[in-house]
């Protein structure tokens, strides 16, 4: 969950400040993908509730867990897009909790990873395209 609420928060902020002559693309693209986030961080959060854990609900808790590094400056356009390449490819990898989901019999938890898997997987190759 950190790693995804982080990713919504930095895709969110490129959103609001990406500047340059392609302005309109990143913007509304960005914008498409913090809106696929928000409802997938709910999710996430009820999903840890339902296995009776606290959802960490603070930007500390979050930054605390979180592998992905905030971006403190405003950077270029393409820059936002690479540093969204990386969130997303960080993503995937605390997402792949298949064994964990597996040892707890958590057939709900694993079916989610895999549906989260897909959408970031998806959302990095795309990105990735926008960088060549």
């Amino acid at each position: 969950m950190a790693d995804t609420y982080s990713l919504y928060l930095q895709t969110h902020n490129f959103h609001w400040n990406v500047e340059g002559p392609m302005f309109n693309t990143p913007h509304l693209m960005f914008e498409t993908q913090y809106n696929e986030r928000w409802p997938a961080v709910d999710t996430i959060a009820g999903r840890i509730r339902s296995l009776g854990f606290p959802a960490p609900g603070t930007d500390g808790k979050s930054t605390r867990l979180s592998s992905i590094d905030e971006v403190e400056s405003v950077p270029a356009a393409m820059e936002m897009v690479g540093h969204l390449v990386k969130g997303h490819e960080a993503v995937t990898r605390t997402a792949r909790a298949f064994e964990a989901a597996d040892e707890a019999g958590d057939e709900s938890g694993a079916d989610m990873l895999t549906q989260r898997l897909q959408i970031h997987e998806r959302t990095a190759w795309m990105l990735r395209g926008r960088l060549k």
